[in-house]
């Protein structure tokens, strides 16, 4: 089965990275959801996508520069709200998946500290959570603080290096942009126990190309065309 992932959300039918989309996901029978997190000037774990809040808010300013209280005031997309990591984790109850993106620095032990939160008091489990990252230094960070945690690399333009990095930390996935997936990097990442989620699949014809390879999961803004 391929997972249907959400892409912030379902970013192609809501505002993305707020819990109207992220319901929305849910509803489109979604397996997982896909969200970016930052850490707040007062320090809560915002979920956002860009450093700053101009293009998706009603708002202007950097994110760490902003306390929680100043972003909750902006409006993030038909009345919806910045959420926290914590609201979307309660919001969902474990109905699907998360892949946590950690954007903003700082955030790998945050994240950590949250999820493990969560899987102590039985929330959610280890398989339910995924966390991924360009910054392969946070990846690193947050595989020191748990061996359990599922951590998957992103990465633009060079599948096969964040494979051999996927090794070295022990990853469960690894996260390429869709135009870099070909049959070869499928079948290296099987047959190292990787699974593949490429991102970002829109086009009915490249969901179809990239589900023709064999990947395990496809990331999109219209998760129900997967």
């Amino acid at each position: 089965m391929v997972l249907r992932i959400g892409h912030r959300g379902a970013a192609g039918y809501e505002p993305e990275n707020t819990l109207r989309g992220f319901m929305k996901a849910v509803q489109l029978n979604s397996d997982m959801t896909e969200l970016d997190v930052h850490l707040c000037a007062s320090g809560q774990l915002v979920v956002l996508h860009d450093d700053t809040v101009d293009r998706t808010t009603d708002g202007s300013g950097r994110v760490g520069e902003m306390t929680l209280g100043e972003l909750k005031a902006l409006d993030a997309g038909m009345g919806e709200r910045i959420p926290t990591l914590s609201e979307v984790f309660t919001a969902l109850q474990s109905r699907i998946a998360v892949n946590v993106e950690l954007k903003g620095r700082g955030t790998a032990e945050p994240v950590y500290e949250l999820v493990n939160g969560l899987v102590q008091r039985r929330k959610w489990s280890h398989r339910s959570i995924l966390v991924t990252s360009f910054d392969w230094g946070m990846l690193e960070e947050l595989r020191v603080l748990s061996d359990r945690i599922r951590l998957g690399p992103l990465t633009h333009r060079d599948p096969f290096k964040a494979l051999r990095f996927a090794g070295e930390i022990k990853a469960s996935s690894v996260n390429p942009f869709h135009g870099t997936v070909d049959a070869g990097l499928v079948a290296d990442a099987h047959s190292q126990g990787f699974a593949v989620y490429p991102w970002t699949v829109n086009e009915a014809s490249d969901i179809a190309r990239v589900k023709a390879l064999g990947v395990d999961g496809v990331i999109s803004d219209y998760p129900n065309r997967v």
